[in-house]
């Protein structure tokens, strides 16, 4: 019994691999690809028969790196599966470097603004100081030229020194009698 056991589980894989045989025949034959069209890459022929898939493609599956994904087809779909979900991280890596980028270059033309804002506000301050200390400065000039001229037209006067009014009171002189009216209780 023991020898029956093996000759019918080969049978039963050699029918399991007919049937196999027969469903992919029927898929190939039942496709909607034109003949030319479909790729078979169990043959060198079969990388010249993809159609319009393109030279690059054609020079990539000819290429050694090609035939080896070409002879391990799990590896192939895991570096497939890899590049698509790989996609949407990398994308994202590139959004936030060109959204970094620009507002980095934003926030240049902001800082350049608030640092042209801070220097003119200073400027107007400054200018506003020095127009309240040249007022004042012109005003304290005015006040000494006409001091220092009245000082010096009193000093330098041609008047006679006969007069007795050498104290150069320029007030005229007010005698107290003028005062007794006013202040009447």
């Amino acid at each position: 019994m023991a020898k029956e056991e093996p000759q019918s589980i080969s049978r039963d894989l050699q029918e399991l691999q007919k049937k196999l045989s027969l469903l992919i025949d029927s898929f190939q034959n039942n496709s909607k690809l034109p003949r030319h069209s479909r790729i078979s890459l169990d043959s060198d022929d079969g990388v010249s028969r993809l159609g319009s898939a393109g030279s690059k493609v054609v020079a990539f599956m000819k290429s050694p790196v090609g035939q080896y994904l070409d002879s391990h087809p799990f590896l192939a779909f895991t570096l497939l599966v890899f590049i698509v979900m790989s996609a949407v991280p990398v994308g994202f890596f590139l959004l936030i470097v060109v959204l970094t980028t620009l507002a980095a270059l934003l926030g240049v033309i902001i800082l350049e603004g608030l640092v042209i804002s801070v220097g003119g506000l200073s400027l107007l301050c400054i200018l506003c100081g020095l127009g309240f200390v040249s007022l004042a400065m012109s005003g304290m000039m005015i006040a000494s030229y006409v001091v220092v001229s009245s000082l010096i037209s009193c000093w330098f006067s041609p008047r006679p020194l006969t007069q007795q009014n050498t104290s150069c009171d320029f007030l005229p002189a007010v005698k107290s009698a003028d005062f007794e009216g006013l202040y009447q209780e």
